[in-house]
């Protein structure tokens, strides 16, 4: 298929007409690979062949536009549900963001709502002395009934230095404490920290229902959630092909505790890697994760399903 061939792409997913000035959401994917610098392939991949048993993507951003597009939560929503995602988790990872996910859920009934401080947001947020006004702010959208998960919350020694990891710790167990006071579960975003998100965990009163979004530990963390009830949502970084360690996680996983995510825009499955990404390519995963586990796939959706309907509830 040339690139001028836009057939096999979801309405609403094809790039603006050359001159378009519609105005794209602030949050936008830089066009440009994160670490090489060269311009990427911005054009969205094929709709995968359908589900054959309906699943929920765990975790997604649909206000954090890709490229050069302008896709509306319904264009979404309707891409997704033509390959069997019958709805989503839209997470917000500040205040702004947070307040988009809970009007999205509110006015769309096949999307729940997640809602946050982003850990590195947290990190800035607390050396320019506004955290604790932010959380208390999240903390009022926290009794909305159509937020189902306290998160992105958690710790990121990637991108964050040591200066800013007790910011995010505070930042962790104020969110976990929001999320026992108001019945809800909480999505852990968790990269380059695993041994101290886990004693934090162990440390705090946690809610019900723990989830690692995009899970990216080995079996030892697989073993820990397993012992302890914690779901594993994996995203498309689990086909990638040197996700040795992950795809071990994966099939060690008890598999009512597992859950699948886009975590778009990011994070596209193999062979995809780099391009935009979005809930309709959710099946991607899934089938790479039912084979990993040599399941079968409806049988593997359903579980899936009941995973996600037992962490958030009903649409």
């Amino acid at each position: 298929m040339s690139d001028s061939d836009f057939s096999a792409i979801p309405e609403g997913y094809r790039p603006l007409p050359e001159g378009d000035s519609t105005l794209l959401n602030d949050r936008t994917r830089s066009p440009k690979n994160e670490k090489g610098g060269n311009k990427r392939n911005t054009r969205y991949p094929d709709a995968p062949e359908p589900l054959p048993y309906p699943v929920i993507d765990n975790h997604t951003h649909l206000d954090f536009r890709d490229g050069s597009l302008n896709v509306t939560v319904q264009q979404a929503l309707d891409a997704a549900a033509a390959v069997g995602v019958e709805g989503l988790i839209q997470v917000g990872c500040d205040v702004e963001s947070s307040r988009f996910a809970v009007q999205a859920a509110k006015e769309y009934p096949n999307v729940l709502a997640a809602i946050a401080i982003h850990p590195n947001d947290a990190a800035r947020l607390a050396e320019a002395g506004e955290l604790q006004t932010a959380i208390e702010q999240i903390e009022a959208l926290a009794s909305e009934e159509r937020v189902r998960a306290i998160g992105e919350t958690g710790l990121d020694y990637f991108r964050t230095g040591e200066e800013g990891h007790q910011a995010q710790e505070d930042s962790f167990r104020e969110h976990l404490r929001i999320a026992v006071e108001h019945g809800n579960a909480v999505q852990i975003h968790d990269r380059d920290a695993h041994s101290d998100v886990v004693r934090v965990l162990k440390d705090a009163v946690l809610p019900e229902r723990v989830v690692f979004h995009c899970f990216s530990g080995d079996a030892e963390l697989a073993r820990i959630c397993n012992d302890n009830g914690w779901y594993m949502s994996f995203s498309g970084t689990v086909t990638f092909k040197n996700s040795i360690d992950l795809q071990e996680a994966l099939r060690l996983a008890d598999p009512q505790l597992l859950l699948v995510e886009t975590d778009a825009p990011f994070l596209t499955p193999h062979p995809f890697r780099g391009r935009p990404n979005a809930s309709y390519m959710i099946p991607y995963t899934t089938r790479f994760m039912a084979e990993a586990r040599a399941t079968d796939l409806a049988q593997f959706c359903e579980q899936i399903s009941q995973n996600t309907g037992a962490v958030y509830g009903e649409l």
